[in-house]
């Protein structure tokens, strides 16, 4: 039966990705699928250790990509809090009013039950809202930083939960764990000495199972907690976005037997579908809440409409704790399928309520507007700009060189923009003019001040992604300036140049150049050592021509 296991996740997963749905969908039906072919989940104890495997990983994952300063942020940490609470406050009385009703799956639930099916709801989806920001390009936006902040804190909400839930009181070692920090320098060394492929990916696997989870579980505590501390201890190293990329089809495969074993412990009832139906009409009140909220902490109705559509879902890590309560005996299994055909609904409706969240602001704008507070948060205000003659999208190391060189050359205010704060902290500095912003972000262009008298757009972004939806953006607000980018790769500029670009820079090309200008200049006496005496009149010729044009090139 294995081959048909793999074949049928295959295949449902193909046909809902087909349709612009996370494939997670496919796999609860496959589930649903190979529970009607006979198959169990307690026949494949093998599916519940590579789903366990899936948890880990994921909140391992989530350790290494998080910022604990933003969770610190009001809106982020306070925002999330009042929401669980309110999203509580709201579901456990309606459940308890659907119970009287007549919903069979309700009848005779308990405080308690009533309690953890409200802390089931409560969750949005990570793998979702992640997957929603990558696809609009808005994961650097301030909508999406916050959409992830609050994510992140639910998260955390859930291993609290995963750690209660584990019942025993932890071992007087447990204590001990309060050292891990001290060995932080120990383990950064083996960071930096494993180097990459599959050693880093060996490095990721023991860390999240053996220093995270197995030493956690050995003192008491839940593993999954481990895996997460462990992954924010690693967080501040280099290396740590390059070990998420390399754990990531891991985490993702495992995960998919996590969705299968939902599906492997029954099928869905007609009246467990209905059920599901009446928590899907109710998500709107979780997006409307979160509206309410993120414009109490001052951020504009446009930046807290797009998060609170992006969180407007159920989670998989509702599925998680729904799981864990079934495990325990705290609620009846069928209750883990409800909640899968849920969230499974409910990502049918967030997929084209998330593509038309820009028609739904232009429509209600007016009196989203009002619910504003005044003045508005820091980093959600207009973005003044002055009339620079020279602007810079992307003040990294080619930026700043841009930069240095028109201020040096030419007459007129130049303005840098850089998302990075600590840059555009070191710029200012240094004595450049730049201003925190995203060029990639649809709300940085959204709150961008009008420049009258800008010549010339230089696009330094080392993202081509970002650069063409800069293009993009330009051309909406009606720019009739020059615009010059900078690109990796021929197949780029051509797209680049399609859009509207005037000239691109392509930078190995000018790498290539450069270093031969310099062997040139250090280590030969005369061109004419590499070529015949009119090749090398000719090649003098254009090196000095494009000696003299480099700077302005890379500029213009």
């Amino acid at each position: 039966m294995e081959p048909a296991i793999l074949i049928i996740t295959l295949l449902c997963g193909m046909l809902v990705s087909r349709v612009g749905l996370p494939p997670l969908i496919g796999y609860l039906a496959a589930g649903f699928v190979l529970f009607t072919l006979g198959i169990k989940d307690t026949s494949l104890p093998i599916l519940q250790q590579l789903a366990d495997l899936g948890v880990t990983l994921l909140l391992f994952s989530i350790g290494l990509k998080l910022d604990l300063k933003s969770l610190f942020k009001a809106e982020v940490w306070a925002g999330s809090s009042l929401h669980l609470i309110g999203s509580i406050l709201f579901f456990v009385p309606v459940l308890k009013v659907l119970g009287f009703l007549g919903i069979e799956q309700l009848d005779g639930f308990s405080f308690n039950q009533l309690m953890l099916v409200a802390f089931a709801l409560s969750f949005s989806s990570t793998v979702f809202a992640v997957k929603v920001l990558e696809d609009s390009g808005d994961m650097q936006s301030l909508y999406g930083r916050v959409a992830i902040g609050i994510l992140i804190m639910q998260d955390i909400f859930a291993v609290i939960f995963l750690t209660i839930s584990k019942g025993n009181i932890p071992s007087v070692w447990a204590f001990a764990l309060l050292l891990l920090p001290l060995a932080k320098p120990l383990i950064y060394k083996v960071f930096d000495r494993v180097g990459h492929g599959e050693m880093l990916v060996l490095f990721g696997l023991v860390m999240a199972l053996v220093v995270g989870a197995w030493l956690f579980e050995a003192v008491g505590l839940k593993p999954d907690l481990g895996a997460l501390i462990v992954g924010i201890l690693l967080a501040g190293h280099a290396k740590s976005s390059e070990l998420a990329k390399s754990i990531y089809f891991f985490k993702e495969l495992f995960l998919v037997a996590f969705f299968l074993t939902i599906g492997l412990n029954g099928l869905p009832t007609l009246a467990d579908i209905g059920l599901a139906a009446i928590l899907v009409v109710l998500i709107p009140v979780k997006i409307v809440m979160f509206i309410y909220l993120l414009t109490r902490f001052k951020l504009r109705s446009r930046t807290s409409l797009l998060a609170s559509f992006n969180l407007g879902n159920y989670s998989e890590f509702g599925l998680i704790v729904a799981a864990v309560a079934a495990q325990k005996g705290w609620l009846p299994p069928q209750w883990l399928i409800i909640i899968a055909v849920a969230l499974s609904i409910s990502f049918l409706f967030a997929a084209p309520l998330n593509n038309s969240v820009a028609k739904i602001y232009l429509r209600y704008q007016t009196r989203l507007m009002r619910l504003e507070r005044h003045p508005l948060h820091p980093e959600d205000r207009q973005i003044p700009i002055g009339n620079p003659r020279f602007l810079i999208l992307g003040m990294g190391r080619i930026g700043s060189g841009a930069y240095d060189e028109l201020r040096s050359k030419y007459i007129g205010e130049i303005l840098g923009i850089e998302h990075k704060q600590e840059l555009v902290d070191f710029h200012r500095n240094q004595g450049r003019n730049v201003v925190q912003g995203d060029a990639g972000d649809t709300d940085f262009w959204e709150k961008l001040e009008r420049a009258p008298n800008l010549e010339l757009v230089l696009l330094a972004m080392p993202n081509h992604v970002g650069n063409l939806f800069a293009v993009q953006q330009l051309k909406r607000l009606n720019y009739e300036g020059k615009i010059s980018a900078i690109v990796q790769y021929t197949e780029d500029a051509d797209s680049l140049k399609d859009s509207g670009v005037n000239t691109v820079y392509n930078l190995y090309e000018a790498a290539g150049r450069g270093f031969v200008d310099h062997v040139i200049k250090e280590l030969l006496d005369s061109p004419s050592v590499i070529a015949s005496e009119s090749a090398g009149e000719i090649t003098n010729e254009n090196h000095a021509i494009a000696a003299d044009e480099q700077p302005v090139k890379s500029t213009s």
